[in-house]
């Protein structure tokens, strides 16, 4: 039997408690609403944190324990523990797939493994989306047709700074005539991580099929192929017999130093 993907699904949970918009559109919370998404996959074991929790959910832990992590976060970015970044940083390096969603653009933890601002243009005018899927034969678009369309949504435009996708997987146009780098892969380590835009609170985007089927998708092709600490450099032991002039020079390579 295949052992199932462990994942965790991180949400600020802000919005949800103090704007009645985005509480009616998601009442338990937007972890709530991907989590049901992951219902009847039997490949997959679901967990949920929040900002709110200690350790923000994310206790070293849950962290050893996941093999794949969604990150959406809006309007707290700063409140997010530099401390536990940088785990969830090293833990991607090891190994562990993450999916940023919608705005978590601007999220510490993909800035910080993006290595730019990740700033972008947007606009909030509940416009058409039109998401075309230029990657038919990736694991993440496997399902999804040609494109796709949301009929309101939060428009993103680029420039996109951004680094260079290893794979860009969709292209969004807006009605109001932007195009943006909508979903994209990179490697960090051993990790993977995909982008995927779709998401603004007060639109229903994450109860889309299609939406929906891209994430658990994502889920798949993210799971660890191997997962090893990067951070450290061991000191080793030499498989072969070194010669007496090797064991002379030692490891600065000058004798006497």
């Amino acid at each position: 039997m295949t052992e199932k993907i462990k994942l965790t699904i991180w949400n600020e949970f802000r919005h949800e408690k103090t704007n009645a918009a985005v509480q009616k559109v998601y009442p338990e919370g937007i972890h709530a609403t991907l989590a049901e998404a992951f219902a009847n996959d039997s490949q997959v074991a679901t967990l949920t944190a929040t900002l709110d929790e200690p350790e923000h959910g994310l206790s070293d832990s849950v962290l050893k324990d996941t093999d794949v992590l969604i990150w959406w976060g809006h309007c707290a970015h700063a409140e997010v523990s530099d401390e536990i970044v940088e785990k969830v940083r090293q833990r991607v390096l090891a190994g562990m797939g993450l999916i940023v969603l919608h705005s978590g653009h601007y999220s510490k933890i993909f800035k910080a493994l993006m290595g730019s601002n990740c700033s972008l243009r947007w606009r909030e005018a509940a416009e058409k989306e039109r998401l075309w899927n230029v990657a038919p034969g990736h694991p993440i678009t496997q399902g999804i047709g040609e494109y796709f369309e949301l009929p309101n949504e939060e428009m993103y435009g680029e420039r996109f700074d951004i680094p260079e996708p290893e794979k860009l997987i969709f292209i969004s146009w807006f009605e109001g005539g932007e195009v943006f780098r909508s979903g994209a892969t990179w490697t960090r380590g051993n990790g993977k991580v995909f982008y995927f835009r779709p998401g603004h609170e007060t639109y229903p985007s994450y109860h889309n099929k299609d939406v929906q089927k891209v994430i658990r998708n994502a889920v798949h092709w993210a799971k660890p192929l191997v997962n090893t600490p990067t951070n450290v450099a061991p000191n080793t032991e030499p498989l072969e017999t070194l010669s007496e002039k090797s064991s002379e020079f030692g490891a600065a390579g000058i004798k006497g130093q």
